[in-house]
């Protein structure tokens, strides 16, 4: 489609591309820190991560945010030109937002980990190197503009989670990292195939694999479907969503808070986007074919995530399971093809982002403060006593998953809801009703942890420190902000949805 391709907005400066160097450099030069430095590497990483947050604000200065759904800032060099393949890189306005998601809870993350090696300065520095890794390849997945680009960065980016997990989790860390990356390596390989089969079908030649030459090609129903599978089986384990969950749960348990903040806060909305930027635009005829089944299992989502959050006495897997009832409300808003239903989902990638990373953090300075590190919610219970402040943040980012007015998700949640009523009336209303099961699950552990007698072993425990307070003022500041205000991220995701939805209206006029 004419409108995916730059329109003379090329950027006269590299700022994607300066995003992901500086990330990456920041990684290379903790790896590399001589041993006399290395007492540094907590205010190094820190300082690199604001480095890019000061980009970031110059990219939002030279983005025109009355074209966000035009690619902007963008970028193309030769890559391999023997392949067809290009670095190209530019951002309308989702993933321009999805980029200062990513961007923006790295320092937060890096504040969250301050202490969390105790004085273990060589495994803290491995952390961090990988932490503003994984800020680079964020940077550019949601930045790519070349599908095989797009899947090189989709396919590196398990590395450094890979190791975060396996080597600074939990005591099954290797397994649930092990199953994360089988999962995603099959979705990927899968993913891979449907690449290659895209580009023979598509016009080759040097610049063969860029998405707007592979927009619009007349594919023949089958071809078109079978493709359409390839890229939405792998955005499906990403995002993720049901059947194939599993990894998710265990993963969330064994990480490091912050790991699973950048997993699921960031790197989980690759799925959706993907969902949003590739498998819409290049077969629009086979995202309405699947639009039903999408649908129903989106529900299912919705439904089996919540159910399973209810029953669950591990803090982190609850959390986690809230996450795949949360992307199953993201998935309907995106497979009903209404403006209002696309642009909820894409402000809920946000908002959800947001709440979620409050969430797994403040849950990740409860368990630092038990004894045994427990993760298990009866091991709790009082500490609203000891430490309100944490008490209170808990219950904000509780209130926030489950999308309170007021608060960004109800601002994504309200609109999906709205939006997809018109195409699937009862898929909304079942979608609903699980709010009822949201609060349930949100209130009863913080009741469960919070309230009632103090139990003898979380005696005289410390509340929230002042880094810990800097940690979270910033999400908790942007989730009151955007759901009192949601106007400028809305400019953003608004013109992004238009473009889908004319996408869609094209493709059934000429059918």
């Amino acid at each position: 489609m004419e409108s995916l391709v730059p329109e003379n907005l090329t950027a006269s400066f590299p700022w994607l591309t300066a995003l992901v160097v500086v990330a990456a450099l920041g990684a290379v030069a903790l790896w590399c820190l001589p041993r006399g430095a290395r007492g540094r590497v907590r205010e190094i990483a820190l300082g690199v991560s604001l480095v890019n947050v000061g980009l970031l604000v110059g990219a939002f200065t030279q983005f025109d945010t009355s074209k966000a759904g035009v690619h902007q800032l963008y970028e193309q060099y030769a890559w391999i030109p023997q392949i067809g393949t290009s670095y190209a890189v530019g951002v309308d306005g989702l993933g321009l937002a999805l980029v200062a998601l990513g961007v923006g809870l790295v320092p937060i993350v890096i504040l969250a980990a301050w202490r969390e090696q105790g004085d273990d300065v060589e495994r803290l520095r491995h952390y961090l190197a990988l932490v503003l890794l994984t800020a680079a390849f964020m940077t550019l997945i949601f930045a790519a503009r070349d599908v095989f680009l797009f899947y090189v960065v989709f396919e590196a980016m398990l590395i450094p989670i890979y190791f975060m997990i396996g080597a600074f989790g939990g005591p099954q860390r290797r397994g649930a990292a092990v199953k994360f990356l089988l999962f995603s390596l099959a979705g990927g390989l899968v993913m891979l195939v449907a690449v290659i089969a895209l580009f023979l079908q598509g016009p080759g030649g040097a610049e063969g694999f860029l998405t707007a030459n592979l927009t619009g090609l007349a594919l023949t129903t089958n071809v078109e479907r079978l493709l359409f599978v390839g890229f939405f089986l792998a955005f499906a384990i990403k995002a993720p969503m049901f059947p194939v969950h599993t990894w998710l749960p265990d993963a969330a348990q064994q990480a490091p808070a912050g790991t699973s903040t950048l997993l699921v806060g960031v790197l989980d909305k690759v799925g959706t986007f993907g969902m949003l930027t590739l498998c819409i635009p290049l077969f629009p005829s086979a995202s309405a074919w699947a639009a039903p089944t999408i649908v129903v299992l989106a529900v299912v989502s919705v439904i089996y995530g919540a159910l399973l959050a209810l029953g669950q006495k591990d803090l982190m897997r609850l959390i986690a399971y809230t996450s795949v009832s949360h992307f199953g409300v993201m998935i309907l808003g995106i497979f009903a093809f209404s403006q209002t239903s696309i642009a909820g989902a894409s402000f809920y990638m946000l908002g959800h982002g947001l709440a979620t990373g409050l969430l797994f953090l403040t849950a990740g300075m409860v368990i630092a403060r038990h004894p045994q590190r427990s993760q298990r919610i009866a091991d709790f219970g009082g500490l609203q006593r000891t430490t309100p402040i944490i008490a209170g943040i808990f219950l904000l980012g509780g209130l926030a998953t489950l999308s309170l007015p007021g608060l960004a998700p109800f601002v994504g949640e309200i609109m999906v809801l709205i939006g997809a009523f018109g195409a699937y009336p009862a898929a909304v209303i079942v979608s609903a009703v699980v709010v009822v099961l949201a609060a349930l699950y949100i209130l009863l552990t913080y009741q469960r942890m919070f309230t009632g007698p103090e139990q003898e072993h979380l005696t005289g425990l410390p509340d929230m420190v002042g880094r810990e307070k800097w940690v979270v003022a910033p999400l908790v500041a942007a989730l009151l902000v955007l759901g009192f205000y949601p106007r400028p991220a809305l400019d953003l995701v608004e013109a992004p949805a238009d473009v889908t939805v004319s996408t869609i209206a094209l493709e059934g006029s000429a059918s």
